[in-house]
C-alpha cells in the first residue's frame, strides 16, 4: 500500500497574507493543488493532509473522498506534523510504503516521485539536491563509504558539516510500519525545540537499513515559498518552463518572458502567440493559428488558421476555422463561431452560434441566439434576451441582413434572406426575403429653439 502524507500546516508569517500559505497559487492554481494532482498521478491508497494554521479553509477548498485530514495544533516541526497523520495510515504489510511531500513546495514532478519511491527498495528514500549555495538547508552527512549516517539542520550544523552541498529536500519515502516506529523515538532536543523528520535518518543506519536517495530532473522541483518573493520567483520560473516546452513543439512566442500559463495549452503546428497572453484551463489552438497581444483564453479551441486579434477576451468558447476575433471582443461560455466568421471591436457573445461567413464587426451584443450563415450584424445591435427573470432565443436565419442599431426582443426569429432596416425594434418574427423596418416618422419641427439655462 502507499500511503501519501502531504503537510500543509505552515502559519506562512512572511506570507503577510490572512489566506492559508498552500492556497497561494502558482500558475493560477493554489500550491496544494499541485501537490496533490502529482500525488493522485501515482494512484496512491490514502492521502493523509496535515492542516494547521486555516485548517478550516484549507479543508473547505479540498474536501473530496479521497482525502482524509489530521490537524497539527500547535506546530511543532515536521516530525510533529507526520506524527499526527499517523492514525490515517494504511497498513498491509512490511511493503507498504508512506511518501512525506510538502503543501508549499508545489512543483515537484510525478517522474522524480516515481524514482524515488523505486530507490526505496526495502528501505528509507531521500530526494536530495546539490546545490551550490546550500545555506538554510539540512545537510546530508555521508561515511567515508558514501553511505548516508544522518541529516543535520543547518543552525545545529557544524563549520564542517555546512561545507556539504548535498542537501535535503524534505520529501521521503519510508516504510509505513518503520515510520511509525521512528516517529516515536525522535526528540525535541535541538535548537529549534521541535521534532525533526529528518531524525528518522540516523534511526534506519541504526536498524542496518538502507538509505538510498534520488535528484530531481530540474531543481525547480524542489523550490519552497515562503513569502511573496519567492513566490514569484517560483512563478516566473514555472512559466519559463512552459514556454521552453512551447517553443521546443515549435510553437512562436514573440517574447517567453512575457507569456502565462494557468492550465494547459495544446498547439498544433505554426502557432503564433504573441505579448501579455493569458491561458486559463484547458485551452487548445489548432495550426496556423494566431493570437495577438494581450489575449486572455479559458477553457476554449481555436480552429486552424483562425485570428484573435489583440486584447480579445475567451471563456468557454469555440471558434473555428478561418475566423477572426476582435480586436477587443469577448467570447463568452457557449459562444460558438463558425469558419470564416468575424467578431469585430466590442462586440460580445454569449450562448451563441454564429454562422459560417457571417460577421459582427462592431458594438455588438448577441446573447442567446442561433445565427445563420452569411449574416450581416450591423452595429449597435442587441438581443434582448433577459426580461429580468427567464432568457429567450433569438433565431436569425441564413442569408439575413440587420441594420445598424436594431433591438431584437427575444423570442424572435428573423427569416432566411430578410432585412432588417436600421433602428429596428423587432418584437414579432420578420418574414424571409422582405425588409422590415420600425420607426416613426422623421419630422423637423419649425420655430422650436432649444432650451437655455436660467439666471
Amino acid at each position: 500500500m502507499l500511503n501519501i502524507i502531504i503537510l500543509a500546516a505552515g502559519l506562512g508569517k512572511r506570507m503577510q497574507s490572512d489566506l492559508p500559505k498552500v492556497l497561494h497559487t502558482i500558475a493560477g492554481q493554489p500550491m496544494l493543488g499541485h501537490v496533490l494532482a502529482a500525488a493522485r498521478a501515482l494512484s496512491p491508497d490514502r492521502i493523509v493532509v496535515v492542516v494547521g494554521h486555516g485548517a478550516d479553509r484549507v479543508q473547505a477548498a479540498y474536501d473530496t473522498q479521497d482525502l482524509k485530514f489530521a490537524l497539527q495544533q500547535p506546530q511543532q516541526g515536521t516530525g510533529h506534523a507526520v506524527m499526527q497523520a499517523l492514525p490515517q495510515l494504511l497498513e498491509g504489510d512490511a511493503d507498504d510504503t508512506s511518501l512525506v511531500l510538502y503543501g508549499d513546495v508545489p512543483l515537484v514532478q510525478v517522474d522524480t516521485l516515481r524514482a524515488l519511491l523505486q530507490a526505496r527498495g526495502n528501505g528509507l528514500a531521500l530526494l536530495t539536491e546539490t546545490l551550490d549555495d546550500p545555506s538554510g538547508y539540512g545537510r546530508i552527512v555521508r561515511d567515508a563509504q558514501g553511505r548516508v549516517q544522518r541529516i543535520v539542520e543547518h543552525k545545529d550544523a557544524s563549520p564542517a558539516e555546512q561545507a556539504i552541498h548535498e542537501v535535503n529536500t524534505g520529501i521521503l519515502a519510508a516504510p509505513t510500519a518503520a515510520l511509525r516506529r521512528w516517529l516515536g523515538e525522535i526528540t525535541n532536543d535541538n535548537a529549534q525545540g521541535e521534532y525533526y523528520l529528518t531524525d528518522v535518518v540516523g534511526l534506519a543506519v541504526g536498524e542496518n537499513l538502507p538509505v538510498a536517495h534520488a535528484q530531481p530532473a530540474a531543481h525547480y522541483e524542489t523550490l519552497g515559498v515562503n513569502s511573496r518573493v519567492q513566490q514569484a520567483q517560483l512563478e516566473r520560473i514555472w512559466q519559463e518552463e512552459q514556454a521552453r516546452r512551447l517553443l521546443e513543439q515549435g510553437v512562436t512566442l514573440a517574447d517567453p518572458a512575457r507569456f502565462d500559463l494557468r492550465g494547459s495549452l495544446q498547439c498544433g503546428r505554426d502557432v503564433f502567440i504573441d505579448v501579455g497572453c493569458v491561458f486559463e484551463g484547458t485551452v487548445q489552438l489548432a495550426d496556423g493559428v494566431r493570437v495577438g497581444p494581450h489575449c486572455v483564453v479559458r477553457d476554449s479551441s481555436v480552429a486552424a488558421g483562425a485570428v484573435l486579434d489583440a486584447y480579445s477576451h475567451l471563456e468557454g468558447a469555440q471558434v473555428g476555422v478561418a475566423a477572426r476575433i476582435g480586436p477587443y471582443a469577448r467570447l463568452r461560455p457557449g459562444a460558438d463561431v463558425g469558419p470564416d466568421a468575424h467578431v469585430g471591436n466590442f462586440v460580445e457573445l454569449k450562448k451563441t452560434r454564429l454562422g459560417q461567413g457571417s460577421k459582427a464587426n462592431h458594438l455588438a451584443y448577441l446573447g442567446d441566439a442561433v445565427i445563420g450563415e452569411r449574416v450581416n450584424i450591423g452595429a449597435g445591435t442587441i438581443t434582448c434576451n433577459y426580461d429580468g427573470v427567464n432568457k429567450f432565443q433569438t433565431v436569425i436565419e441564413d442569408d439575413a441582413f440587420i441594420g445598424s442599431d436594431t433591438q431584437l426582443v427575444a423570442p424572435v426569429t428573423v427569416g432566411r434572406g430578410a432585412t432588417l432596416g436600421a433602428g429596428t425594434t423587432l418584437v414579432q418574427d420578420a418574414p424571409q426575403g422582405q425588409l422590415t423596418i420600425s420607426r416613426t416618422r422623421q419630422q423637423s419641427i419649425s420655430g422650436w429653439k432649444r432650451p437655455v439655462r436660467k439666471s
